[in-house]
């Protein structure tokens, strides 16, 4: 998985899967899953992120690797 913010734009891309998108549906204003030829989310766009979710911080949590906190 891939966080990628892009500061020009204000949006966050979360990469769930390296598969390539097939079909987009925007689930809520400025939410958008991208889903690959079977159905599965291959990511989450996010427009105007800032004032979505909190850039500031990320907390890995339970992840199959020692949890870490990330603060900007």
């Amino acid at each position: 998985m891939k966080l990628n913010y892009y500061p020009e734009t204000d949006s966050l891309y979360i990469d769930l899967s390296s598969k390539p998108s097939k079909k987009s549906v925007e689930i809520s204003e400025g939410i958008v899953l991208d889903y690959d030829d079977k159905g599965n989310i291959t990511g989450i766009d996010i427009d105007n992120a800032s004032n979505k979710v909190d850039l500031n911080e990320i907390i890995l949590n339970k992840l199959p690797a020692k949890q870490q906190s990330i603060t900007a």
